[in-house]
C-alpha cells in the first residue's frame, strides 16, 4: 500500500537514535508485515479529549508510549516552570490497573523529576478521584493519572489536573498543548533525579477518606445502614482499594464483594467492556444479588470515577439505573439534606451537561437553586466551581456514569458517589419505601423523563472521516421534522449559535466551542449528536418527557416514552 510522505517523515524520524532499539525495531517490523497498522500508528498525532488523552498503546505519533507521554510531561513541565516562576513546583501521579500504568506512571515521575520537579508518586494503584484530592492535600501545582478508563485492555492514557484538583480546561490546554507540539523528541529529559520522587501511600490514603465518609454522609441511623445487603464489585479495577474500607468505615457492614472481579487485573478477564454503563458488566454482581437478596449493586469502572448502580423495582426485580436516573436520585437527596438543614440561601448551584438530563434544571428550579449546564466532561464541572467562587457547589454529574459530591474531589468520583447512594438506600429502605420508588416519587413530582444513548463506533482514519461526515450532514441538512414533531430549535455548539427554525432568529451561545449540535422537538424531546473526545465513537443522546400523574401508571407512561424514542431513532435513520 501506499503511505503518505508525511507519515513516512515522522516514521524516519522514529527510526533514529533519539528512539530505542525496541522501539526502532517494532516500526521495521510493521513496515515488512503491517504498513496498515504503521499508517494508523503515525497518521495523527494523539490529542487531548474531554477526558484527557486516550490512545492504543504502542509505538508511534498515535500511540501511547513513553515518547509520546514524554513528550506531553516535557511541555507541562516547561509550562510550569514559565508559570510558576521561582517556585519548587510539585505533581502528584497516580496510575490504574491497566497494562504498563506503573511503568508509564514512573517514566512520567522520571521526566518531572529531571525537570526540577518534586513527584508524589502513589507506589501502588490508586482510584483517580483520590488522585484529584491528593492534588489539593499535598499543595501541588499539578497532577497525573494514568487511565483509560472504561476502554478496552489495549487502551492507556494520561490525564492532567491543575492546582485546583480539576482537569485541564482552555486556555491552559491549548497553550501547553502548543508548547508540546513545538518540542522535539530528543528534548525530553528522562534521566530521573530520584531525590525529587517521593512515594505515598497510607497518609493520603487515610485523609481521602476521611474526607469521604465526612462528606458523603448524612445522618443515616447505624441500624439502617446496617440492614442495607450491598452488593459491589470493582469489575477489576482499582475501586477495591478505597470503597470497601470507606464502607466500612461509614458504618455498612452486610457488603458482599464479587470476588471473582475483585483482582485488580488490566486484562478485565470476566466482561466484555469494564464499564458499569452497559449491563452485561455487571452480570456477576446481579446474580450475586439474587443469591443474598441484596437491596443494591453497585459496580465501578477501573480507575473508580464511573458508578454503575442496580436497585429493586415496584415488582423486585433487579434494573440497572442509567447516568441520568441516578444523578436525578444523588441530587434530589442532596437538595433536600441542603434544605432541611438551612443551608439553601440562593448562592448555591449544581452541575451538568449539555447532554444530560433536563431535569436537573427541573430539580434546581423546584429548590431555587442555579444549575449551571456545561459542556460533556466533568472538568467543566469542576471549572464552574473554580469560575464562581462566591457560589456553593452542592453536587453535580453527568449522563456517564459520573457524579460528584461538593469540590474535596473535583473530578467524577465513583468512591463518594457509592456511599452516597447507599446514604439514599439506607434511609429509604429504613421508611419502607426503595430507592426505585424514591425515583419514581421525582418523576411525579418534576416530571418523568427519559434518556437513551446510541453510541456508533468507527474505527481507524475511514472511521473518522464517516463521523465528520455524519456531524457535516446534520449541520448543512438539517432536519426539519422527527416523529410527527417539528424541530424548533438548533443549537451548534461548533459556532455558538442557537437557531430558531420558525423565526429565524439566531442567538449567541455562552460556552466555550464544541463538536456538538442538539435538536429541541415541539413536544421537549431533545435529540444531541456528538463524536467522542476520547474514543472512535459518534454518539447520540436522546431525551424524551411526559407528566405522571401517579407511580402506579409509571411503567405504562415508561412503555410510552420508549415507544417514543424507537421512534425518534428510526426517524433519523440511526439502526
Amino acid at each position: 500500500m501506499q503511505i503518505e510522505q508525511t507519515i513516512l517523515d515522522k516514521v524516519n524520524e522514529w527510526l533514529t537514535p533519539t528512539f530505542d532499539e525496541s522501539t526502532q525495531d517494532a516500526i521495521k517490523e510493521m513496515m515488512t508485515s503491517s504498513p496498515k497498522e504503521l499508517e494508523e500508528s503515525f497518521y495523527k498525532n494523539l490529542e487531548f479529549g474531554t477526558g484527557g488523552m486516550r490512545g492504543i498503546m504502542g509505538v508511534g505519533t498515535n500511540r501511547i508510549n513513553k515518547y509520546t507521554l514524554g513528550k506531553n510531561t516535557q511541555g507541562l513541565s516547561n509550562y510550569m516552570t514559565k508559570t510558576f516562576p521561582g517556585e519548587q513546583l510539585k505533581v502528584a501521579i497516580a496510575y490504574d490497573c491497566r497494562h504498563n500504568s506503573d511503568t508509564l506512571a514512573k517514566v512520567v515521575a522520571d521526566v518531572f523529576s529531571a525537570n526540577g520537579v518534586h513527584v508524589y508518586l502513589f507506589s501502588d494503584m490508586r482510584t483517580t478521584p483520590e488522585l484529584s484530592f491528593a492534588v489539593k492535600h499535598l499543595n501541588c501545582h499539578a497532577g497525573i493519572v494514568l487511565t483509560a478508563s472504561h476502554n478496552p485492555p489495549e487502551y492507556n492514557g494520561y490525564k492532567v489536573y491543575w492546582q485546583d484538583g480539576g482537569q485541564l480546561v482552555p486556555p491552559q490546554d491549548g497553550e501547553i498543548i502548543k508548547l508540546i507540539e513545538a518540542l522535539n523528541y530528543d528534548e525530553i529529559k528522562f534521566a530521573a533525579n530520584e531525590d525529587l520522587i517521593e512515594y505515598i501511600d497510607t497518609e493520603v490514603d487515610a485523609a481521602f477518606e476521611k474526607s469521604t465518609v465526612e462528606n458523603c454522609s448524612f445522618n443515616t441511623p447505624t441500624s439502617a445502614k446496617e440492614n442495607l445487603k450491598i452488593v459491589y464489585t470493582s469489575l477489576h479495577g482499582t475501586s477495591i482499594k478505597s470503597i470497601p474500607s470507606v464502607l466500612a468505615k461509614a458504618g455498612y457492614t452486610d457488603v458482599n464483594i464479587v470476588a471473582e472481579q475483585a483482582e485488580p487485573d488490566g486484562n478485565f478477564p470476566t466482561v466484555k467492556s469494564p464499564n458499569p454503563e452497559e449491563p452485561e458488566a455487571l452480570t456477576m454482581a446481579l446474580a450475586l444479588a439474587e443469591k443474598t437478596n441484596a437491596d443494591i449493586v453497585i459496580g465501578t469502572d477501573p480507575d473508580s470515577d464511573r458508578v454503575g448502580v442496580a436497585v429493586r423495582n415496584t415488582e423486585g426485580e433487579m434494573v440497572l439505573l442509567n447516568g441520568n436516573q441516578t444523578m436525578v436520585i444523588m441530587t434530589a437527596f442532596l437538595l433536600e439534606q441542603w434544605k432541611r438543614s438551612g443551608k439553601i440561601t440562593g448562592t448555591e448551584f449544581i452541575g451538568s451537561t449539555i447532554v444530560s438530563t433536563p431535569m436537573m434544571q427541573e430539580l434546581a428550579s423546584a429548590y431555587g437553586v442555579e444549575c449551571k449546564v456545561g459542556l460533556t466532561g466533568f472538568k467543566w464541572i469542576a471549572k464552574m466551581i473554580k469560575d464562581f467562587p462566591n457560589q456553593k457547589f452542592i453536587g453535580g454529574g453527568e449522563e456517564s456514569f459520573g457524579f460528584m459530591v461538593g469540590d474535596a474531589v473535583r473530578d467524577k468520583d465513583a468512591v463518594g458517589a457509592t456511599l452516597l447512594v447507599c446514604e439514599i438506600a439506607a434511609q429509604a429502605k429504613a421508611a419502607g419505601s426503595t430507592l426505585y420508588q424514591e425515583l419514581l416519587n421525582l418523576y411525579v413530582d418534576h416530571g418523568f423523563y427519559k434518556e437513551y444513548l446510541i453510541s456508533l463506533t468507527k474505527k481507524g482514519i475511514d472511521g473518522l472521516k464517516e463521523i465528520n461526515q455524519m456531524m457535516i450532514d446534520l449541520r448543512e441538512n438539517p432536519v426539519s421534522e422527527i416523529d410527527g414533531q417539528r424541530v424548533v430549535c438548533i443549537e451548534d455548539y461548533d459556532n455558538s449559535t442557537s437557531r430558531n427554525m420558525f423565526s429565524g432568529e439566531i442567538e449567541t451561545l455562552d460556552i466555550p466551542k464544541s463538536n456538538v449540535l442538539i435538536y429541541y422537538l415541539e413536544d421537549g424531546s431533545k435529540i444531541c449528536a456528538r463524536p467522542s473526545g476520547t474514543e472512535p465513537k459518534i454518539k447520540f443522546y436522546f431525551s424524551v418527557n411526559t407528566t405522571l400523574d401517579s407511580t402506579e401508571n409509571a411503567k405504562s407512561v415508561e412503555a410510552e416514552l420508549d415507544e417514543k424514542i424507537k421512534n425518534i431513532i428510526a426517524g433519523m435513520n440511526l439502526i
